[in-house]
């Protein structure tokens, strides 16, 4: 699996190429340990970043906690600590990037005044028990011999080749996820895979009844229902864990853990069912498309609706990130398109409704010319209006007296 990550400027960006791992009970040790260092570390940069903001409001003083006090704090700490100095300086020097990056968002999102439920918030404390094993290496700390990953210190790791790296890799993160699988993802300069030219374009808007709506009836992506064929499985699971849930501070049951690990396999597999149909469904889209007109949309409001449950099933964030990241793989022109209006204007001919229409209404009539359209079908089309891919018969309106024909 590649996911090909923002780089403006650098023509196709980078990807990061995951690969499951083979891990030794060897290397399963000596990695824990090693997340063991960089938890710890992690934990005394958030003790510190606490202390410091506590003396700046006690002495009205602007003292700073950013990566190079960090990092001479980490030396300090090497130099006296034989237990952290057992450990690769590079995992821990990357652990205390990652929390700079985390706090320094925290504090943009202060400064530009963005409301609580949407800013990033301070680095927390990572708990043995519920922080997932994550180690980052840059190209000094890990090679690649025989197919195999060395990482610094002298940990050996056999890695599954699904498929070949396109080129030298410049890093590569390590983790556990909920399962207890590891993974190795490796970050190297993206490669276009170029498709042949087709002469048509395409408006995808979203929705909740139906995920994507676009100008083409054949490309539609009707909601699929992974989360709610799971639940009531998900619901019985939920009771086990409640039943056998221990006391606080205590260790669970083997029961808890069985119910617990069952729970999250069942998670994973509707996350990978969302994946796998979100992939063949953009993979179509930019096969069939040169263009293609996206609606930007950002769906976190709609968690407090009464559609928050079947907004969360659709999985629009990832559906769009996975249809851009096809795109740029693909070079295909992938245009975002703000959502305001979209509902309320013609496709046909610009007009504003004015008012907005109700959720509910199905069918969008324009008080100016007349022409109706089902009203996703017409947002779609506004999609290529505002892009400036507007084709001449693209799918979606019709002209005032047509018989009205809704979408298949």
């Amino acid at each position: 699996m590649a996911r090909v990550e923002t780089d403006a400027g650098a023509g196709a960006g980078h990807a990061r190429y995951t690969y499951r791992l083979r891990v030794s009970s060897t290397a399963r040790t000596a990695l824990v340990a090693e997340w063991g260092r960089c938890r710890w570390l992690w934990n005394e940069c958030v003790a510190k970043s606490r202390a410091v903001h506590l003396h700046n409001r006690a002495t009205g003083e602007k003292a700073t906690c950013g990566p190079a006090q960090l990092d001479r704090m980490l030396t300090q700490a090497r130099a006296r600590t034989p237990w952290l100095r057992e450990g690769s300086c590079v995992p821990q020097q990357q652990i205390i990037r990652d929390f700079g990056r985390s706090r320094a968002k925290a504090h943009q999102d202060i400064a530009e005044r963005l409301p609580v439920a949407r800013r990033a918030g301070m680095p927390t404390w990572k708990t043995r028990r519920e922080a997932l094993l994550t180690l980052n290496y840059t190209r000094r700390g890990f090679r690649l011999k025989d197919g195999r990953l060395h990482l610094a210190g002298g940990i050996v790791v056999s890695v599954v080749w699904s498929r070949d790296l396109p080129d030298e890799p410049s890093s590569v993160r390590l983790h556990q996820d909920s399962l207890g699988h590891w993974y190795a993802s490796f970050v190297a300069p993206a490669q276009v895979q170029p498709l042949p030219k087709t002469g048509r374009v395409l408006g995808v808007d979203w929705g909740v009844k139906q995920t994507a709506t676009t100008t083409s009836d054949a490309h539609d992506l009707p909601h699929a229902g992974h989360g709610g064929r799971a639940r009531a499985r998900l619901a019985r699971y939920d009771r086990m864990m409640a039943r056998r849930r221990p006391k606080k501070g205590q260790r669970g049951s083997r029961g808890y853990r069985t119910a617990k690990k069952l729970r999250a396999k069942a998670h994973k597999r509707v996350v990978r069912q969302r994946a796998d149909t979100g992939r063949k469904w953009a993979k179509k889209v930019v096969r069939d498309h040169d263009a293609v007109a996206v609606e930007d949309f950002r769906p976190k409001f709609l968690a407090k609706t009464s559609m928050a449950r079947k907004a969360a099933d659709a999985a629009i964030s990832a559906t769009k990130a996975v249809l851009i990241e096809m795109g740029r793989k693909h070079g295909r022109d992938i245009r975002l398109v703000h959502p305001a209006y979209t509902t309320m204007d013609c496709a046909q001919c610009g007009a504003r409704a004015k008012h907005a229409l109700p959720l509910g209404e199905r069918i969008y009539t324009c008080t100016a010319c007349g022409t109706t359209a089902p009203r996703d079908k017409n947002s779609a089309r506004v999609m290529l209006v505002r892009a400036g891919l507007n084709p001449a018969g693209a799918e979606g309106t019709r002209p005032p007296g047509a018989p009205l024909q809704e979408a298949a």
